[in-house]
């Protein structure tokens, strides 16, 4: 008899499709997203599945998601990727804890990606991101090898980043926890913008922040 602690299968390719879609629609109905800016992407097997570039959320359906192999190669008859593939396959291959990210340009985020603020410990739910801070990923021309580079690198052991005049990223193990550290990472960017309007935040300290991500590490259900 099997025991409950055994392994689930993974998700099947038509489930992993239907995720994308859904996570691009709950991006725009979430106000992270607009138009057909952002991007999301599953793993699998040694490649993944991306989201095409220019079809907006609303109209974007499973059989338009793009198998890529590891390769960097798609089907002769696939949609074109998102212009953002290279940072997508980049982190799966530097990442073997993840297998989802999603890409977005949720406004507060971005409004201090475009001032070249990274988000510092105000709140002990910057810990989402698995840092001490949310940092800040440096500019290079969007769809670029370099900004791929330079994102891979700054998510090395951590979850989140902000992307500089550019937007944010979020990686998981699921689509869904992804999307659910992009919209915590959004509400630490409002969070941080309002207190600067106010004369900036009183910041949590480096020992607080380690017992956090601490409590973060045994917090919520493990299977």
């Amino acid at each position: 008899m099997q025991g409950t602690g055994a392994m689930k299968p993974p998700p099947s390719e038509a489930v992993l499709r239907e995720g994308l879609v859904g996570a691009m629609r709950a991006m725009d109905a979430k106000g992270l997203n607009h138009g057909t800016a952002g991007n999301a992407s599953v793993r699998l097997g040694d490649g993944m599945l991306v989201t095409p570039t220019g079809v907006p959320a609303a109209r974007l359906t499973p059989d338009q998601i793009v198998r890529m192999e590891a390769g960097g190669a798609t089907a002769p008859d696939a949609l074109k990727p998102s212009s953002e593939w290279r940072i997508h396959l980049g982190i799966l291959r530097r990442r073997g804890d993840i297998d989802a990210i999603v890409h977005c340009h949720s406004r507060y985020a971005t409004i201090l990606a475009c001032a070249h603020r990274p988000i510092p410990p105000l709140h002990y739910m910057v810990a989402v991101g698995g840092g001490a801070s949310i940092p800040l990923a440096p500019y290079a021309t969007f769809g670029s090898e370099t900004l791929a580079e330079a994102v891979v690198d700054t998510l090395d052991g951590i979850n989140a980043a902000l992307m500089a005049n550019h937007g944010q990223i979020a990686v998981a193990r699921g689509i869904e926890h992804a999307l659910a550290i992009a919209e915590e990472v959004e509400e630490q960017a409002a969070l941080y913008w309002g207190t600067l309007a106010i004369g900036g935040p009183r910041l949590l300290d480096d020992a607080e922040m380690d017992n956090i991500l601490s409590e973060f590490s045994r917090y919520g259900q493990k299977r």
